[in-house]
């Protein structure tokens, strides 16, 4: 049986499907997620699982290019930002865009990961990219 890493199949089966420059949310427990992408609700109750928990397993095995986040997230939860940044290596470029664009972006990702993130604006898109792991021959 499979027994390490990231449990979840239906996680592993989106992010295996990931390549160069897709993406996918992670989200808050109320963030708006379009009715047309596909979502994995991990939501529990009140703050099970938090978006840093599905991070930090994420990040054991997946690369990534870039992150979106939402300006309100820097301006109300200065504290889960600061949080999320650490998270993610600092190569790892962030980009702040409003609220409304933020969720006009989520139209456009692969897949969703709902948590039970009950902390405002907690929601990350992630862009997939090539880590450490890749090289360029010399």
């Amino acid at each position: 049986m499979y027994e390490v890493g990231m449990l979840n199949r239906d996680i592993v089966r989106f992010l295996v499907q990931q390549g160069h420059t897709d993406r996918f949310m992670i989200c808050d427990a109320g963030f708006a997620i379009p009715a047309s992408v596909p979502t994995i609700d991990l939501s529990i109750t009140k703050n099970l699982p938090t978006i840093e928990t599905v991070i930090e397993e994420l990040l054991k095995s997946f690369s990534v290019e870039k992150i979106i986040i939402s300006d309100s997230m820097v301006e109300t939860s200065p504290s889960k930002y600061a949080l999320v940044r650490k998270l993610f290596e600092s190569s790892v470029d962030c980009e702040s865009v409003s609220q409304d664009e933020l969720r006009n972006l989520s139209k456009t990702v692969k897949f969703a990961i709902r948590t039970g993130d009950f902390t405002a604006y907690s929601n990350v898109l992630i862009v997939s990219g090539p880590g450490n792991r890749w090289f360029v021959e010399q």
